[in-house]
């Protein structure tokens, strides 16, 4: 057995293992580190392939981006896990057939690419995986898939935003459409008011504060007198 192909062993036996972890973690975070180590995996399958573009743009945007912002998400929604848990299997049914829709459409894309493999001599010949070629068939052949893609992460952007913009009672917040309307006289109101001569004043509640204490002392006196 050669080198590459006992590594190619390897990385598959590793992303499978990730890929079922993701499904299987109880916390969301360890899904999402295990899908990390499943893109790192699939980047060294490309590696592999000689397809080194793909490879790292596979670690900097998916690994570097979007799971940092699966990350945030997950830990920004707080979920309730155990809520989750409650009537997990009645989804099964559901769950299988789209398993099978999903297995049945990848297997219709992959036919026709099986059926026409080239050994790895035509693939380098063709440089698969370069800026350029990827660049032509995007843009020429596969130009609709590329726009429905970007249509799609628009849709997860005003999504993210949607989330991070909902009303919450715990969230301390403010309107900004009712910052911006806001008038002057409602931010600031002038009142006009007399000096005051504090020191006077001090020494008015001091006087005051002497005489009730000197009143409560006479009466205190007075009232054991009366009982003596």
């Amino acid at each position: 057995m050669e080198f590459s192909t006992a590594l190619f062993y390897v990385f598959s036996a590793i992303m499978i293992f990730a890929a079922t972890r993701v499904i299987t973690a109880k916390n969301p975070v360890h899904s999402a580190l295990f899908l990390v180590l499943a893109f790192f995996n699939a980047a060294g399958v490309w590696m592999l392939l000689y397809a080194e573009f793909l490879a790292i743009v596979l670690v900097l945007v998916y690994v570097g981006a979007v799971m940092v912002l699966f990350l945030f998400v997950v830990m920004m929604l707080d979920i309730n896990i155990d809520r989750m848990r409650e009537g997990f299997w009645s989804y099964l049914p559901l769950a299988t057939v789209i398993g099978v829709v999903i297995v049945l459409e990848m297997a219709a894309v992959l036919y026709r690419g099986f059926m026409t493999f080239e050994p790895q001599a035509g693939a380098l010949a063709k440089n698969i995986g370069g800026t350029k070629e990827l660049g032509i068939l995007i843009y020429t052949q596969y130009i609709y898939a590329f726009e429905i893609a970007a249509a799609i992460l628009l849709v997860a952007i005003i999504a993210a935003v949607a989330l991070t913009l909902r009303k919450r009672k715990d969230t301390k917040a403010i309107d900004p459409g009712d910052a911006v309307r806001v008038k002057r006289n409602d931010r600031l109101k002038i009142i006009k008011m007399d000096a005051v001569d504090q020191p006077a004043l001090d020494a008015a509640s001091t006087a005051a504060a002497i005489a009730a204490a000197q009143a409560r002392d006479t009466a205190n006196g007075a009232e054991n007198k009366e009982q003596k």
